[in-house]
């Protein structure tokens, strides 16, 4: 059903917010060096699985910056005037590389620490074994609050390093917060997810952030005429990503295992 047979205002004629998206994101208020290179040969580095060296820390920094995100999402005049629905499915599909430009805007640093996984071989020598014994041994208790989680759903060495890579890129250009506005604003409304109504509304929103963007960088940095492009390069990293490492990367070492889509409708809902 189209957007006017729903009654949303959104794609009312004359779009009376065309500008205040510009105006917002303009007003929206901002290390380590670049890790090394990621080591040559064998693959199975990056395979490796690491975690978290302080749970606590990291996951309540990202737990804050997850809540000033949501908090400039509901800022937005033009956000707010796309129906529930509507507003559900863009911050499902994008709090993650939302949440991972204000780690990078507030310059949260990730220490990890390799997990004591057994190798393959010490893998299969186990099983055998464990086939040659009695019933296998209980399973381990889950990790105590606070202390690195060791278990199957540990990301791997190398989307931490893609996490890593990320922020260290943010950081070598120095990203302004305007900058980190109107890149949020261009991953925010997202035309292209499927079930959207208001597309075309939302298609304008985002060309309207890249083109705040655009004149943003024309005008401070006239210098550098690559800097625009050096920016969208942090958007393609971000795609990159994938949302599920985000979550067991911040949220579950410290309360298990979350659905994240109930915890955004819970975070939306209320008055941050």
């Amino acid at each position: 059903m189209a957007c006017a047979e729903r009654g949303c205002r959104c794609c009312a004629e004359g779009r009376r917010h065309s500008s205040i998206l510009y105006s917002i994101l303009r007003s929206e208020q901002r290390a380590l060096p670049p890790p090394g290179p990621a080591p040559r040969g064998c693959p199975c580095g990056s395979r490796r699985r690491v975690a978290l060296r302080s749970p606590q820390v990291a996951c309540k920094a990202a737990s804050a910056v997850l809540v000033k995100t949501l908090r400039f999402v509901q800022n937005v005049p033009c956000f707010q005037e796309l129906p529930l629905e509507e507003q559900l499915l863009l911050v499902r599909s994008c709090w993650a590389p939302l949440l991972l430009l204000g780690l990078a805007q507030d310059r949260v640093h990730l220490e990890t620490v390799e997990s004591a996984e057994p190798s393959m071989l010490q893998r299969i020598l186990t099983a055998r074994q464990q086939g040659e014994r009695a019933p296998a041994p209980a399973p381990a208790p889950a990790p105590a609050p606070g202390r690195p989680h060791h278990g199957p759903h540990l990301p791997s060495a190398g989307e931490i390093q893609a996490i890593k890579g990320f922020l260290a890129k943010c950081w070598s250009l120095d990203i302004s917060t305007k900058e980190y506005a109107y890149l949020k604003g261009t991953v925010l409304f997202n035309p292209d997810l499927p079930g959207l109504q208001c597309t075309q509304y939302i298609e304008g929103l985002q060309r309207e952030a890249q083109q705040a963007l655009n004149e943003h960088v024309r005008l401070i940095h006239r210098g550098d005429e690559a800097r625009f492009a050096k920016l969208n390069v942090v958007l393609s990293l971000l795609r990159s990503i994938n949302a599920n490492v985000v979550a067991e990367l911040f949220f579950r070492p410290i309360i298990g295992a979350v659905n994240m889509d109930d915890m955004l409708l819970e975070m939306l809902c209320a008055k941050l």
